[in-house]
């Protein structure tokens, strides 16, 4: 009896089906003009909505926007791309999954689309790839912390296609990329019914 009274305590918070944030970090291009992710770095401003599948998995579409820098140029980029995102533990609270923690590393991937500005206008669309961790403040507020690349199918990202004259083929050889260090704050919204069918 003891034991099933623990076990129903253990779940008495709702669980949340999606969650939206904002946050701000560091963006660096790294293409003809710079190989270094650590030079260059300029503001980033982003916007994020989640679903959460389980509380392992979720997808995010991200919207996001900054400059990009080097020597020869200084021109905004703004960028959406939506994610698959896998924790390595189950992330909650405790008390809505038996089992959940409030701490959890995590890792993504997904497809997006990147718009360039500076003399050669255009768009291009961008593979996403990164890591980060997050953390449960409250039992609706999260932390988040991550850094990931965004390798894109273009050269044209500084304004100059191939100005080093380097040959090369392939999907992504010789293309332009940028890397995002960023946190965020994000809110638990649209709760989850437990006795709803195949809920």
């Amino acid at each position: 009896m003891m034991a099933t009274t623990m076990a129903a305590s253990a779940q008495d918070e709702p669980e949340y089906k999606m969650e939206i944030g904002a946050g701000t970090g560091l963006v660096s291009y790294v293409g003809d003009y710079n190989g270094n992710l650590l030079k260059g770095m300029k503001p980033w401003l982003m916007l994020m909505a989640k679903y959460k599948m389980n509380p392992r998995t979720a997808l995010n579409l991200n919207i996001g926007t900054g400059k990009i820098k080097a020597e020869e140029f200084n021109h905004r980029i703004t960028e959406t791309d939506l994610r698959f995102e896998y924790n390595f533990w189950a992330y909650g609270t405790g008390n809505e999954y038996r089992g959940a923690r409030r701490f959890t590393p995590y890792i993504t991937a997904g497809l997006g689309a990147t718009f360039y500005g500076g003399p050669e206008k255009g768009a291009t669309m961008n593979l996403p790839l990164g890591a980060g961790v997050k953390y449960k403040i409250g039992n609706r507020l999260n932390l988040i912390a991550e850094w990931a690349m965004r390798f894109t199918l273009s050269d044209k990202l500084d304004g100059s296609k191939d100005p080093l004259g380097i040959k090369s083929s392939g999907l992504f050889k010789n293309t332009d990329c940028y890397s995002v260090l960023q946190i965020g704050l994000s809110y638990d919204l649209w709760e989850k019914c437990k006795t709803c069918y195949r809920e």
